[in-house]
């Protein structure tokens, strides 16, 4: 879970509980064990003619390549290529073999 906010007075972190419908103590999970700081998305920029390329991920497992539709850029300065299908649908890149620069065939 996110934390959402934090209680000024008791300094305890604070998460949506989505079957109550309110926000709750994460001390009140009898479960809860530790906090662990998230890689967030602080940027997003576009793709710029880059390419995801996949050996074996196309059809009858063939190549596949794909343009980047843009990088997501983490608190951790960590950029992930966003790629877009023949359908308009995205993923992360991560499983990727190879990303192509512009110009490079």
């Amino acid at each position: 879970m996110d934390v959402d906010a934090w209680d000024a007075a008791t300094g305890v972190s604070v998460v949506v509980d989505p079957q109550r419908g309110a926000r709750r103590p994460v001390t009140d999970y009898t479960d809860f064990s530790h906090l662990e700081r998230a890689d967030q998305v602080v940027a997003v920029i576009p793709g710029a003619g880059w390419r995801a390329h996949w050996k074996d991920e196309g059809p009858d497992s063939g190549p596949l390549t794909e343009q980047v539709l843009a990088w997501l850029v983490t608190s951790k300065e960590r950029a992930t290529p966003v790629p877009v299908d023949a359908h308009g649908h995205t993923d992360d890149a991560e499983s990727a073999d190879r990303l192509i620069p512009p110009g490079d065939e």
